[in-house]
């Protein structure tokens, strides 16, 4: 579909469409080091819970993370994973109950550190000639995206100056609930005061993304291809209205739809 309308708001994932990101090597023995000197700064350390345990079950603890966003997929209408959820029960479930405790009282925090250490992330080229053209057209762009640790996100906006080219910011884990329940599009649409039919939506993969676009009756559900678009955990028949290999595509999408309106 290449006639697509005009959007009155441009809703857009942050990794994959904004940013790529690429796990760093060796992320969890760094993290199970930080849980480790944490436990015993805080005096929750136990005898029984050694430095290699503690990277074993983060290591456990990602996968079950993994396999559960993938399970997420299938309902309408799925919540976020909670911090707590994530380290006491996917990490520490059979930890001594101190460091089970500690983990769990000081979840949020942990989640931060994780996602900081966990992957580097580099804006894509072409995406701030996204946003050149979605201001040019006085079209507000908002960030709609699932995540454990919004906040990781919103930091590393400030750090590389781009807060103020979005209009407003909607992450999973502040809003309780992940796509592809429609309600993450239609709270994206709501901070600026449109609907879902008058926007874009952009992500990366079909079983979050694309299906919540479709779920949330979106006026654009684009697809831009990243390293993991074609992992699909099951067989989806979706189908986007266009497809994009990177945001100069995306970029040129728009400016087209921008000029047929005009």
């Amino acid at each position: 579909m290449t006639n697509l309308i005009m959007p009155h708001g441009l809703l857009v994932d942050f990794g994959g469409v904004i940013v790529e990101t690429t796990n760093r090597e060796g992320w969890q023995a760094v993290l199970a080091r930080h849980v480790h000197d944490a436990l015993e700064a805080a005096g929750a350390a136990a005898r029984a819970l050694t430095l290699d345990d503690i990277e074993r079950d983060i290591r456990a603890g990602g996968k079950a993370d993994s396999r559960w966003k993938d399970a997420m997929s299938r309902p309408f209408a799925p919540a976020e994973l909670t911090y707590r959820e994530f380290w006491e029960g996917f990490v520490a479930g059979d930890w001594p109950t101190a460091a089970r405790e500690y983990v769990r009282d000081n979840a949020r925090e942990l989640c931060r550190v994780m996602g900081e250490l966990k992957q580097a992330r580099q804006t894509r080229p072409g995406f701030i000639e996204v946003l050149d053209a979605a201001d040019a057209a006085s079209i507000p762009v908002v960030i709609v995206s699932n995540t454990l640790m919004g906040q990781v996100h919103r930091d590393y906006l400030i750090r590389n100056d781009l807060t103020s080219r979005f209009a407003e910011q909607i992450y999973s884990d502040e809003v309780r609930v992940r796509k592809p329940n429609p309600e993450m599009i239609h709270l994206g649409a709501k901070a600026i005061g449109e609907t879902a039919a008058r926007c874009w939506y952009v992500g990366d993969n079909f079983d979050r993304d694309v299906l919540c676009g479709v779920r949330a009756g979106v006026g654009g559900n684009i697809l831009m291809e990243a390293k993991s678009t074609y992992d699909l955990p099951y067989d989806l028949p979706v189908e986007a209205d266009a497809i994009v290999a990177d945001p100069w595509g995306l970029r040129d999408l728009l400016v087209a739809s921008i000029e047929r309106a005009a």
